[in-house]
C-alpha cells in the first residue's frame, strides 16, 4: 500500500473518531487501491459498497489494520515522517521515501586536529570527518566555527589557534545544500546550549553576501584579517553588483549598532566604498568581530 493510501487511511481514522461512519467515493484512485487491497486479502467489502460511494466504521478500519500487520506492513497510525530507512522498517516492510528522514540530514563535514595518521596516509595536521552532528559532545568545544567555503575549509591550518581564548574550536563546514540542513540544526543546538556564553563564528567572504549569511545563521562574531589588511586588499573586484539587495539590510543593522560598535568600521568598506575580500585572499591571523 502506499504513502497516499495510509494518508487516506489515516484522515479516516481521525474522522472516525468523532462518527460513526466515513464515506468515500469509490472513484478516488486511493479509494480503488485500498479496495483491491480488501479483496486481495478476503475483508469483506459487501456491506459497506453503496453504489458509487465506500463506507468506513471502525470495524473495517481494524481489519485493514490487522491484516496489514500480519503482512509486515506498518499499522495505520504509525508515522513514517523524519524517520530514517532502518527505522521505517522497524515498522513494516513498506519504505516511504517522501517522509523518510534524509540520509544526510544530520549530517556535517568537521575538521579537526589529527589525532592518529594512517601508515597509508601522508602526514596531515587535520582531519576531514562526515558524522551526525548528535553524535557531537558539544560541551567539548568552546566556539563554533562555520566556513562558508569548501576550499578554504580543506586548506585550513593553524591559523585558527590565533582566536585569544578559543582552544577547542568545533570547525564545520556549511556552504552548500548536501551540509547545510545538517549544519543549521547544529547551529540552533549550538544556540539553545550555550546562549551566547561561547560563540558561533563565522568564516567566510567579507561581502555583503557573506555577512548577511553569517547573520541570518545566528552567528555570533566573524572572523576577518586585521581592520587595516581590509583596507589594504578590498577590491571592488569583490564587491559585486548583483550583491546589492543584501546591503539594504545591511544598513538598516548598522543603523541599530551602537555608534562604537566596532563593526561599523567594517561595514564602511562594503557599504560605503562598495569593496569586499572573498575568503580565499584572507591573511595573517583572524580576528573575531562581534556582528550585534
Amino acid at each position: 500500500m502506499k504513502p497516499t493510501d495510509y494518508a487516506v487511511l489515516s484522515r479516516i481514522a481521525r474522522e472516525l473518531k468523532a462518527a460513526r461512519m466515513v464515506e468515500r467515493k469509490r472513484s478516488l484512485k486511493a479509494i480503488v487501491a485500498i479496495e483491491a487491497f480488501c479483496d486481495a486479502q478476503d475483508i469483506r467489502l459487501d456491506d459497506y459498497r453503496r453504489g458509487a460511494t465506500l463506507r468506513f466504521d471502525r470495524r473495517l478500519l481494524e481489519a485493514i489494520d490487522s491484516t496489514l500487520q500480519e503482512l509486515g506492513h506498518r499499522p495505520i497510525d504509525a508515522t513514517t515522517r523524519g524517520r530514517t530507512t532502518r527505522e521505517q522498517a522497524v515498522n513494516g516492510l513498506d519504505e516511504d521515501k517522501a517522509n523518510r528522514a534524509a540520509p544526510r540530514q544530520a549530517r556535517v563535514l568537521v575538521s579537526a586536529p589529527a589525532s592518529t595518521t594512517p601508515a597509508w596516509l601522508a602526514t596531515t595536521p587535520r582531519e576531514i570527518r562526515d558524522l551526525d552532528w548528535r553524535d557531537l559532545t558539544l560541551a567539548a568545544f568552546d566556539a563554533l566555527v562555520q566556513v562558508e567555503n569548501l576550499d578554504s575549509f580543506y586548506e585550513l591550518d593553524g591559523t585558527l589557534g590565533a582566536l585569544g581564548e578559543v582552544v577547542a574550536p568545533l570547525v564545520v563546514y556549511r556552504g552548500d545544500t548536501l551540509y547545510r540542513q545538517g549544519f543549521d540544526a547544529l547551529a540552533a543546538a549550538w544556540g539553545e546550549c550555550f546562549h551566547d556564553q561561547r560563540p558561533h563564528l563565522y568564516l567566510g567572504d567579507f561581502d555583503a553576501a557573506g555577512i548577511a549569511i553569517a547573520l541570518a545563521s545566528g552567528a555570533s562574531h566573524l572572523l576577518l584579517p586585521s581592520l587595516a589588511t581590509l583596507n589594504h586588499k578590498a577590491s571592488g573586484l569583490h564587491q559585486p553588483a548583483e550583491q546589492m539587495p543584501h546591503q539594504v539590510a545591511l544598513r538598516r543593522h548598522r543603523e541599530r549598532l551602537a555608534a562604537a560598535h566596532p563593526l561599523r568600521d567594517y561595514l564602511a568598506l562594503i557599504l560605503d566604498q562598495q569593496r569586499g575580500l572573498r575568503q580565499q585572499w584572507f591573511a595573517g591571523p583572524l580576528e573575531a568581530v562581534a556582528l550585534r
